[in-house]
């Protein structure tokens, strides 16, 4: 095992780099599962452990409080201390907070074990696209490892809503977190022996402590009020505090960062053109993305009456699809038309399958009324989420690549949380003003729904807005396209 220490090793060896990039994608499924798996073993917790409502939706809000919380940091402590370094810390840590999670006998037990999975999954996803940028130069193959990077991303999800169905009705709820023990060591395993080890790629070794106190303070309580907010009232005294102490937090972390030595973000990266629009159309994205699966998978178990495993079933068609613009023909459209076009077409594609979501009837068919939006999702998705990378990393030095990534990283969590609260928030409004002048219950439900869909639409066409008139192209996809082309 010596060829560890060699940081150009998988330069010589490209087959080499494909494992690698196979073994990366593994950690993160294992991360991106698990945001979905549990939602699908949520009602056999609540039995089990006897949580009431309010309590049982920490077992979801607790990892995406520290895991929204600590993107930043995570990136920024893969620039200091390398990226692999902390790839294997994190991949342990995740391997065993899911022990813990799945040997819990009591709530805390299990709130607390999910608080740790965010913590090290928030490590893992900050540095691995770092990782992808360190392994692969060439632009080329570049496109085709963020392709597949994005298809995990973006099809790990409904895979998590199968699985758990799976694991919950054929063994237990245990089993969503112990599946993530023989992966977990797998990829430790294999990382020691493909991922090159490399020093840290900052020339300072100094940690802006008061800055990472402050942002992860206010991004945590950020997250904190939207998650409680339906519950809590968005007007609440409660909730209004929470954000106003957090967007304090943000200013002083902002004000640490224009006087800081060595700042945890540099603030000039805001004058990155195209890391700004990419975090911008990330969060746009993200609200719409989000929105789409939760609200769907709540609308074919609540108005349709499919089980678990049908609404993942439901989901396989738009994820096929996903994979194979991720896994072929993104990595060719970047290469031929740069990264602004396939993004701003991807996204408007995703805006018309969300259209058509906002159509659907309470007394929908799979055919007529999911699978056509699930398609225009599945191709708008597969399309985007490679340029919307490349857009975030192309203008930053390997020296920031593990900030840039949490950073668009954050905005990701960030629009999909904010998003799917307030989108959440409105269709319940909708539904209950419906069920007063109504009665109907799943006409509300349904005219809830569509309502929330059809927001979801203007979120995806401002993204491709943002997308088409603000970034520009790009010198290390753009500028050696031509070459690669010919």
């Amino acid at each position: 095992m010596s060829h560890t220490g060699n940081p150009s090793h998988a330069a010589m060896h490209p087959d080499r780099r494909w494992l690698a990039l196979i073994v990366l994608c593994l950690g993160v499924l294992m991360i991106v599962l698990d945001t979905t798996i549990v939602n699908v073993a949520l009602p056999s917790i609540k039995m089990d452990l006897k949580f009431g409502d309010t309590q049982l939706a920490w077992v979801v809000n607790a990892y995406l409080l520290t895991y929204g919380g600590f993107l930043l940091l995570g990136g920024r402590l893969g620039d200091l201390y390398g990226h692999r370094r902390l790839f294997l810390i994190g991949i342990a840590g995740f391997t065993l907070a899911s022990l813990a999670c799945g040997l819990s006998t009591t709530q805390i037990a299990l709130v607390t074990a999910r608080a740790l999975q965010g913590l090290a999954g928030a490590v893992v996803t900050a540095v691995a696209l770092s990782l992808i940028m360190d392994l692969f130069t060439d632009p080329q193959d570049r496109a085709k490892a963020m392709g597949v990077y994005g298809f995990v991303c973006a099809g790990g999800g409904s895979i998590g809503a199968m699985l758990g169905g799976v694991l919950t009705s054929s063994l237990s709820w245990h089993w969503v977190f112990l599946v993530n023990l023989p992966i977990g060591i797998g990829v430790v395993v294999a990382s020691l022996r493909l991922l090159p080890a490399s020093a840290g790629t900052t020339a300072s070794r100094h940690l802006d402590v008061w800055g990472a106190i402050t942002v992860t303070a206010a991004l945590m309580l950020a997250v904190y009020a939207i998650v409680n907010g339906n519950q809590a009232g968005w007007l609440s005294a409660r909730t209004l505090a929470q954000l106003a102490v957090a967007l304090i937090l943000l200013l002083v972390f902002l004000w640490l960062e224009a006087r800081v030595h060595t700042p945890l973000m540099p603030l000039r990266l805001f004058r990155l053109r195209n890391l700004t629009v990419a975090n911008v159309v990330g969060v746009l994205w993200a609200a719409a993305m989000f929105a789409w699966f939760f609200l769907s998978a709540l609308y074919m178990q609540l108005v349709l009456g499919y089980g678990p495993m049908e609404v993942g079933l439901a989901f396989i068609p738009a994820n096929l699809i996903m994979a194979v613009f991720s896994l072929g023909l993104s990595a060719k459209l970047v290469m031929r038309f740069g990264i602004r076009r396939p993004l701003a077409g991807g996204l408007a594609l995703a805006a018309c399958g969300l259209l058509l979501f906002s159509r659907a009837s309470e007394h929908g068919h799979f055919l007529t009324d999911i699978l056509p939006g699930m398609v225009l999702l599945g191709v708008g998705a597969g399309v985007a989420f490679n340029p919307v990378l490349l857009a975030a990393m192309s203008d930053v030095g390997p020296a920031e690549s593990g900030l840039a990534s949490g950073v668009v990283n954050t905005a990701f969590m960030m629009g999909g949380s904010l998003g799917l609260a307030v989108l959440a928030s409105l269709a319940a409004a909708r539904t209950q003003a419906v069920e007063t002048a109504h009665g109907a219950n799943m006409l509300a439900l349904t005219s809830g729904y569509q309502l929330a869909f059809l927001v979801g639409a203007c979120f995806a066409v401002l993204g491709a807005l943002a997308a088409a008139v603000f970034l520009r192209a790009v010198s290390t996809v753009g500028g050696e396209q031509a070459a690669a082309m010919q």
